[in-house]
């Protein structure tokens, strides 16, 4: 596959280079405003838009916080993208999954300069705006030759598609009040493409009374290289007076077995890199359904390697895929795996079914991890947990290159660093 190293070249001048490297931080610090005005502006021009973007991170302010952090990012390290490869690749699977068109950028990057302009007022110089417009254009070409090859790439896989394609739903299973599995085969009986345990699925859907489509991604938690996909779904809940999730609430509530949705090709760079370092794989509450994925993918095609994981949650009430993982442990002797639990019941008290109270912390890593800081740790659940393991790991002295991490929300750094 294509890499960044051998996409467009940046043509600015050293002039122009520095002006978008020294004006990325006002950028930032007014992140919120030019986020909102963009999105404004985008949906005035090109209202069709709407139908790719999540409304309800739209109102909750996500969508807008995350491009302006990718921008400020990007204009940062222009000169040397390659420090934020991880973002950069992220933002490419998730605009695959999507289905992001070429054409489609230059009307973001209109929208996005004229709102960068009415922001920042008079200090969005000609100068600043004339290097940001380059800057703007050899980014989104980047972009473009990258999901590009990406495409080509599913293309060319046995079973692979482009765009979206119906899937049966021959199981659903509730897994706990809130979570729920579906098992998914494809309506034309055809091959599906094998997945990198990590990946998901975007589910596009319509649901009457809706006035937008709605695009949602699922990670695959079942084994990769089988005749069926395997999703889980956590039923949001409105809180701080937002309502619920539209789609997870109509999954949970309105989907049966037989029913038929439209999927695109799995995507996704949360994905186990081929080594022989020994794994860690830690989740909290629905952050388990990739790391599930992964735990069955090491157990179906690395027997050898040691991998331990350690799923958070409240209590057994919550805990889904328990009897799957506690199978897999049983069945395989590379698996060790530990369950923290913040809030067990008295039954989960007398009966012992977890091995740590309270939260996931370094002392107590430092105390069941034979392998130490040197394996390869991946870690996905709600950004509160994701920040305490990862300030944990970096208090150990664990390297950037053996931390990964997946958010379930457009913001996908933990931190600025």
């Amino acid at each position: 596959m294509k890499t960044m190293m051998e996409g467009p070249t940046l043509s600015l001048d050293t002039e122009k280079l520095n002006i978008v490297k020294s004006s990325a931080p006002v950028l930032k610090e007014h992140s919120k405003a030019i986020g909102t005005h963009f999105y404004e502006l985008l949906f005035a021009k090109a209202p069709e838009l709407r139908h790719i973007f999540n409304q309800t991170n739209q109102k909750r302010g996500l969508q807008q916080e995350a491009l302006v952090y990718s921008v400020y990012a990007a204009g940062e390290n222009i000169d040397s993208l390659e420090n934020i490869q991880q973002l950069v690749e992220r933002i490419a699977e998730k605009h695959v999954s999507l289905g992001v068109k070429p054409e489609q950028y230059a009307v973001v990057g209109e929208a996005l300069l004229q709102a960068v302009k009415d922001v920042l007022g008079d200090a969005a110089t000609d100068e600043i705006m004339d290097a940001w417009g380059e800057a703007y254009q050899y980014i989104a070409d980047l972009f473009i030759d990258l999901e590009q090859q990406k495409y080509a790439d599913t293309l060319q896989q046995e079973g692979g598609w482009q765009g979206f394609r119906n899937f049966i739903v021959t199981e659903k299973v509730q897994e706990t009040p809130d979570i729920i599995t579906l098992t998914l085969k494809p309506q034309d009986g055809d091959s599906i493409p094998d997945y990198k345990a990590g990946q998901y699925l975007t589910l596009k859907l319509d649901i009457e009374g809706e006035p937008y489509t709605h695009m949602r991604q699922y990670s695959l938690c079942g084994p990769s290289g089988k005749d069926y996909y395997k999703i889980g779904v956590k039923r949001e809940k409105g809180r701080n007076g937002m309502p619920d999730g539209v789609v997870s609430s109509y999954l949970h509530d309105h989907v049966a077995e037989g029913d038929i949705l439209p999927f695109s090709a799995p995507a996704g760079d949360f994905t186990i890199a081929s080594e022989d370092k020994p794994l860690v794989l830690l989740s909290g509450g629905i952050g388990m359904t990739p790391v599930v994925g992964m735990l069955n993918t090491i157990a179906e095609q690395e027997p050898n390697r040691p991998v331990t994981y350690i799923h958070a949650t409240q209590n057994s009430a919550a805990h889904a895929m328990k009897e799957q993982v506690e199978q897999l442990t049983a069945e395989h002797s590379n698996i060790t795996t530990y369950v923290c639990y913040d809030s067990p019941s008295h039954a989960d008290k007398t009966d012992q079914r977890y091995d740590k109270e309270g939260v996931v912390d370094l002392p107590w890593l430092q105390s069941i991890l034979e392998s130490g800081n040197k394996a390869d740790f991946y870690c996905c659940g709600p950004a509160p947990f994701m920040k305490a393991v990862d300030s944990a790991l970096k208090a150990w002295g664990t390297t950037g290159e053996n931390r990964h991490y997946e958010v379930f929300n457009p913001v996908s750094v933990l931190n600025d660093a």
